[in-house]
């Protein structure tokens, strides 16, 4: 482990990655890097900031979304990620037959460290994906749009309140510039949701009464990272970083918060009221961090529509990942795979074409609006989900029902570290509903 003098300057404190924030946007924002991309133009450079499995993976989907896109940079905290993620995204390309030089990256134009995300964004480019852990989504973001650079980010977009008043002033700032942001709720962009959704929009149900939604399934797609010699407290929590609320707001929130956007979605707004529960009964080991493995909560929505909300994950166990939606005058189902999309009632409906990939559709729909100058700006949808998830986390942990108004307005909940640098960061103790504090 690193001594105070080495952590001191490998890192930066709390208030200095905030500041940093604003003065990368500062230095680039009249830069012609700043220019927001031309209308008509053949060509978007691409940085990315975060190059894990998600980072990677929205690359490839970038590149094969849309013709003219080039990646020119790439951070990310550590340095055999960053190589590994390379590596990965060229192998790829080869398989797919798509041309290498789509990943235009150097030695110059790679970075690492805390600090990779200004560099980044400083670099000469037109677009930023966000994929780092969700935590640090706040101050990318805001560096992102105060630099003026369009933005992919993925889901969730913060872990506590205090980042979602963040990311939805960032939002707003974007409007303003005439910036794009759209992010990784893909079933907004996947054709048999977006039908079905018109529907229930259009009344073929009938008035909305109730709804469930669900993502009940395992968690062997990140295993735990075990600690290594070496590895500091802030290190292996970064690498580990599903496991800890911190970084990844729980899995209600880094992965449930879909199947919550798809309720936000139908029912066009957002709940007034959670109440939940939850707990760790198969996830105990200290290398699952403290975070909990199934969650039920009630969402109360306006009009007194409830939501019921199920998520787990725990192996072994039945698995179910869909939305139900219940109307005066009939019912829809929406899943991302098996049985397709349908209404039942007096206007049936099943989404029988063929499906489009919304992980390339995402991406292809946000190039297409910079091009043609009417940006998409799906933040404050994203934000409001994430919120949610939020909201249904702070209940379960602390075994108190809160309201929308309270969580969005008066909660000071912030769960960033004092410092951002590879040293000793005690794990918080697992929330015991009843004892936990709400804050």
């Amino acid at each position: 482990m690193a001594n105070k003098a080495n952590k001191k300057a490998d890192g930066v404190s709390r208030r200095d990655f905030i500041k940093s924030s604003t003065a990368v946007s500062l230095a680039t924002m009249f830069s012609p890097a700043a220019t927001v991309f031309a209308e008509g133009s053949d060509k978007i450079r691409v940085g990315v900031i975060g190059f894990g499995k998600r980072g990677t993976g929205a690359t490839f989907d970038c590149i094969r979304s849309s013709d003219g896109v080039e990646i020119v940079a790439i951070g990310d905290l550590f340095k055999d990620q960053l190589d590994k993620g390379i590596k990965k995204l060229k192998a790829r390309l080869v398989k797919d037959k798509l041309p290498e030089e789509k990943l235009k990256v150097t030695e110059d134009t790679c970075f690492v460290g805390f600090d990779a995300y200004q560099k980044v964004i400083a670099s000469d480019v037109d677009m930023v994906i966000l994929t780092t852990p969700p935590h640090f989504r706040p101050a990318h973001l805001k560096a992102a749009i105060e630099a003026g650079r369009h933005v992919f980010m993925e889901k969730p977009v913060a872990v506590d309140p205090v980042g979602i008043r963040s990311v939805l002033a960032s939002s707003e700032t974007a409007k303003e510039k005439g910036l794009a942001i759209v992010a990784g709720t893909q079933r907004r962009h996947q054709e048999s949701y977006r039908e079905t959704i018109k529907r229930i929009h259009s009344g073929d149900i009938g008035g909305l009464v109730s709804a469930q939604c669900y993502w009940v399934g395992d968690y062997d797609y990140y295993p735990a990272v075990l600690r290594q010699p070496g590895w500091s407290d802030m290190e292996w929590q970064c690498r580990n970083w599903n496991y800890f609320t911190w970084l990844s707001g729980d899995h209600i929130v880094e992965q449930h918060v879909h199947n919550i956007d798809i309720m936000n979605w139908a029912l066009q707004g957002h709940p007034v009221q959670a109440l939940g529960m939850g707990g760790r009964q198969q996830r105990t080991g200290p290398e699952f961090g403290h975070i909990f493995d199934h969650f039920a909560v009630e969402f109360e929505y306006p009009n007194g529509v409830r939501v019921t909300s199920m998520c787990r994950q725990m192996t072994g166990c039945t698995e179910r990942i869909s939305e139900a939606i219940e109307g005066e005058k009939g019912k829809a189902w929406l899943s991302g795979g098996g049985a397709p999309c349908r209404i039942e009632g007096p206007k049936a409906y099943k989404f029988e074409k063929s499906e489009n990939n919304p992980y390339i559709q995402e991406h292809t729909d946000l190039i297409r609006s910079i091009r043609n100058g009417k940006p998409l700006n799906e933040g404050r949808n994203v934000a409001e989900s994430t919120m949610a998830a939020i909201m249904g986390r702070m209940s379960s942990y602390t075994g108190r029902a809160l309201s929308w108004d309270w969580a969005m307005n008066a909660s000071k909940l912030d769960l960033s570290p004092p410092e951002y640098e590879f040293g000793d960061l005690p794990v918080q103790p697992v929330a015991v509903p009843g004892k936990t504090k709400l804050i």
